[in-house]
């Protein structure tokens, strides 16, 4: 890929443009080539698939990816070029043109942008949030609009905004918050299009050409060196010493080989050796390609119109709209209830209806959208003060609610670098002249330097100071004389010589390479000769080490070769066998901590990696992981998901994996019920993020998996994901607490309303004492988020049950409404008539009394009783906060924050004092009388009592409170 662009080369494409002359000799050119592809054809259709018949072309199997990718890499070079319609030469212009129409171009496909208005509106979409608007309205209506132009008996004594202003600043704050989240979210598939935004070199007609990445069609020959990026899916039809970088496509921590000759055995996709796939780069040697497939039809493609598809809904999302429904349908049960017993108990429907709303707002907990919305924006502030990014604030939850960590492997819980392990002589033990022949051999070659050269380098510096003779060894030799890596070869020669003037030829590369050049081996001080038996020991070494996932290299030398200046490959013979190198990225320090931190709060880890079965298990138990039933790529595509879903609730490993089959392993757990991590950071892990409850990246990953992550962590100590844990749980608990007390508290007070309504003459509380009920209680359920948390609470993975919401106000509510039935008996037939008539009743007023006295009595009767009631409560709401928030005795075993035990009991000294304020007439509340609060000291004290004794039998039946 070259960093410049040619300008004008659509333009110059047009088939208009081109003259007819040459226009003539191209579809010659082109009626030969396609007499070439009919008899390629009827070879796809033998041996590609019997599906496929001779008469079917290219673009006739390209909706068969895999099976597009098998033909290509298993025929020649020249079955490849007529496949694709194309030759040595390249494509003619008029080939390109058919070859876009038919094939498609090279523009990788993706979800239209969202305009700004639609995703703001999507963020208030909700049922909660709908029942909220709507109630708003209502209210706006009855407490605003009636009052102002006195419809239906309203005046404007009776306006009141404080209900619409409550619902409507809660509404707002949390869809603004959900909309800024996602429009960070979003921006993922357009990084991911950024990255492949430069030009390609491709021959067309015998001439190279510079062509935009877009104008690359099927069939052009694509000409590649070191640093180009590979424009599309291709197949090599020419390597010279080529190396690709695909780690953060596969997983692949080394840099893989490719070479141009066909193979002979089926493979996966990414094992193809000479097959290359767009958005890799080349990092050594160069060749030339042919492409196979452009567009969205690559493999690129495909992961990116996954990026630009919709996320599933996530297990908080689920579960918050779950709990709506149950609220929503307990209202609507309620409403009507309350409504139509009014109307007809009172014969004023007006006022029945109005009071219906005021239920109905008394039902909706309008602070739920806030609370969870402050919940999460604090274990956000939490999380950051951790080095953690939390890039949505949904994903904090569930962090806690997460049961099962699917990882790749490659730079997330292992360090994404080559690192020398061993340097070993043919006893397999430790020895620093293996050591010192290596560095000789990686520091003074001239080639590119891959990872296992620097690798060894860093290692000879570490071990200095055990050996005074690998101080600056480089200073003590010169180079004279190098023999280049060749894959006919494999392997690398370099020729030093010292200052004795005495030369030293060392070889390192493939061990069976190594070993066929070598006629003796060391041994200490000694030279044995190389024998069947000493052969078949340094193999046994090798594999053995090759098992245990270690690449393997090994080292041999030669003293005193050819005279200078004529050294040649011939000189690899008669050589010295020294020793074995092993390479391994090794796990992160912190990786085994983490995990076993993680299996101790309930979390399953699962490794889901592109690189090899035996690498894979290596670094497995390295970090203490047991690899049980490993689960290979190839068999994961012959499972169907009912399959895969069983296999992938015992297996814990899983190697040779594609993205696609990332993501559909964390689609089939997420189905089965678990809420599923992915922790990755290279290209490859950005769907099976996005498919999962929540993305997690690391520090140093690529640029489109930290887009796609919902948490990137910028520490590289992974124990940071236990903290993150915990966090997550203490959210949730502090969310359920909230919902779960205010639904029973709230259900209670309608219940208890319900039946006042039914029985009583009057309501046994106004719409705007049930409003500012609401409100005070509500403001101090503001500082829940910073609550204390049991710590059997977060010992365990907890998600969503909206099922467990309902029976809790079942169990609860009613308990608050027994003692509000106590409350409206002593205050409807012993409190009110012994202080305002004298022990006359409210229904015997009327035959005692008499006009205005009549009407005053009466209007102070309903003052005392609805002011009993509206303190009675507030105490009763606010005091259940700290009954049931945890499943220990309240204010012994477990305290509450400072802040909440500060808020609530501000809420119940407001409202206590509310009625004794000059205003309290105007809002239709009366001044207490002392014996009043002995019987609200007893009836908390009782009430207090009975909860305790619930919330026993409610554990008893459910096992758990909250």
């Amino acid at each position: 890929m070259k960093k410049h662009n040619i300008h004008g080369i659509r333009a110059a494409r047009s088939i208009h443009d081109i003259r007819s002359a040459r226009a003539t000799r191209n579809a010659s050119a082109l009626r030969s080539t396609r007499d070439s592809n009919s008899k390629i054809n009827a070879k796809i259709g033998s041996n590609a698939s019997a599906k496929v018949s001779t008469k079917q072309n290219f673009a006739a199997t390209s909706t068969n990816y895999k099976q597009r990718l098998h033909f290509v890499a298993t025929h020649t070079a020249n079955d490849v070029l007529a496949y694709t319609s194309s030759n040595d030469a390249g494509l003619q212009e008029v080939q390109v043109y058919e070859h876009r129409k038919r094939w498609g171009s090279n523009n990788i496909a993706h979800k239209q942008k969202i305009p700004v208005s639609k995703r703001l509106a999507e963020a208030f979409i909700n049922p909660f949030t709908a029942i909220l608007f709507c109630l708003a309205s209502v209210s706006t209506v009855n407490d605003i609009i009636f009052p102002l132009f006195g419809l239906f008996g309203a005046t404007p004594q009776d306006f009141n905004c404080v209900s619409v202003v409550i619902i409507v600043s809660m509404v707002t704050i949390s869809g603004l918050l959900r909309f800024v989240q996602e429009t960070k979210s979003s921006r993922a598939a357009e990084k991911l299009l950024a990255m492949i935004t430069t030009t390609a070199t491709v021959k067309r007609a015998g001439e190279l050409q510079e062509v935009q990445l877009d104008d690359v069609v099927v069939g052009d020959i694509i000409r590649l060196g070191v640093g180009d990026m590979l424009p599309a899916d291709v197949r090599f039809l020419a390597t010279k010493d080529l190396f690709v970088n695909q780690a953060s496509l596969t997983g692949e921590s080394e840099p893989q080989e490719k070479t141009s000759h066909k193979l002979k055995k089926e493979n996966s996709a990414l094992g193809y050796g000479n097959l290359g796939f767009m958005g890799t780069n080349v990092i050594s040697g160069g060749g030339e390609a042919v492409v196979v497939a452009v567009g969205k039809k690559t493999m690129f493609g495909s992961m990116t119109e996954t990026m630009a598809q919709d996320a599933p809904e996530t297990s908080f999302a689920k579960g918050v709209n779950e709990v709506s429904w149950v609220l929503i349908r307990f209202m609507m049960v309620m409403v009507p209830l309350v409504f139509v017993i009014n109307g007809f108990t009172k014969g004023n429907w007006v006022s029945a209806f109005l009071f219906a709303i005021s239920v109905a707002v008394g039902l909706t907990p309008e602070m739920l959208p806030m609370i969870v919305a402050t919940c999460l924006a604090k274990g956000a502030i939490k999380m950051s003060q951790k080095q953690t990014i939390v890039k949505n604030l949904n994903s904090i939850q569930s962090f806690g609610a997460m049961d099962v960590l699917c990882t790749d492997k490659t730079g997330t819980l292992t360090q994404n670098k080559v690192v020398l392990e061993y340097h070993l002589n043919i006893h397999g033990e430790d020895d620093l002249s293996v050591l010192r022949h290596a560095y000789l051999n990686s520091y003074f070659q001239t080639g590119y330097k891959n990872l296992m050269d620097m690798a060894i380098i860093q290692k000879t510096e570490e071990e200095e100071t055990k050996d005074q003779s690998l101080i600056d060894l480089s200073e003590h030799y010169v180079k004279v004389d190098e023999i280049p890596f060749d894959f006919v070869r494999r392997r690398l020669s370099i020729v030093v010589e010292d200052r004795k003037k005495n030369t030293l030829m060392v070889t390192k590369g493939a061990v069976e390479e190594i070993l066929s050049i070598c006629s003796q081996a060391q041994d200490g001080e000694t030279l044995l000769p190389i024998n069947d038996e000493l052969r078949q020991k340094v193999v046994a070494m090798s594999q053995e080490l090759n098992e245990k996932g270690f690449r393997v290299l090994g080292l041999a030398k030669k003293d005193n070769p050819s005279p200078v200046g004529a050294f040649s490959v011939k000189d690899e013979c008669n050589m010295v066998f020294l020793g074995y190198l092993a390479f391994l990225d090794p796990p992160k320090e912190s990786t085994r901590a983490a995990l076993q931190a993680l299996k101790s709060h309930g979390v399953v880890t699962k490794i889901l990696t592109g690189d090899n079965e035996k690498v894979t298990r290596t670094i497995c138990q390295q970090v203490g992981l047991e690899v049980s039933g490993m689960l290979m790529g190839e068999e994961v595509d012959s499972l169907s998901d009912e399959g895969l879903c069983e296999r992938a609730q015992v297996s814990q490993v899983f190697a040779k994996l594609t993205p696609d089959q990332k993501a559909r392993i964390v689609r089939v757990l997420r189905e089965r019920g678990h809420t599923v991590g992915y922790m990755g950071d290279g290209i490859n892990d950005a769907a099976a993020m996005k498919e999962a409850d929540i993305g997690i990246s690391v520090d140093d990953a690529v640029d489109i998996a930290k887009e796609s992550a919902d948490i990137v962590l910028l520490q590289k100590d992974l124990t940071v994901l236990e903290e993150g844990i915990i966090e997550g749980r203490k959210t949730y608990a502090n969310m359920v607490k909230y919902i779960k007390m205010t639904a029973s508290s709230n259900f209670g007070n309608m219940f208890s309303v319900l039946a006042a309504s039914a029985f009583l003459p009057f309501l046994p509380m106004q719409s705007l004492h049930l409003i500012i009920l609401s409100l005070i209680y509500d403001l101090s359920c503001t500082a829940i988020p910073w609550d204390n948390v049991d710590p059997e609470l977060i010992v365990r993975p907890r998600s969503w049950d909206a099922r467990s919401v309902g029976s809790f106000m079942v169990w609860f509510g009613p308990t608050s409404s027994l003692f509000d039935f106590m409350t409206y008996l002593v205050l409807y037939f012993i409190l009110c008539p012994m202080v305002v008539s004298d022990g006359v009743l409210f229904g015997d007023l009327a035959r005692v009394y008499s006009g205005a006295t009549l009407e005053q009595l009466q209007l102070a009767y309903i003052a005392l009783f609805q002011t009993g009631w509206f303190v009675e409560s507030m105490w009763s709401q606010t005091l259940v906060i700290h009954m049931i928030r945890t499943a220990r005795l309240p204010f012994i075993q477990s305290k509450a924050s400072g802040q909440l035990s500060f808020l609530t009991a501000c809420g119940m000294l407001a409202l206590t004092c509310v009625p004794f304020l000059p205003f309290a007439s105007a809002i239709g509340l009366c001044a207490l009388p002392p014996v009043y609060f002995v019987y609200l000291l007893v009836c908390v004290v009782l009430y207090m009592v009975c909860v305790t004794l619930v919330k026993h039998f409610y554990i008893k039946a459910h096992g758990e409170l909250l």
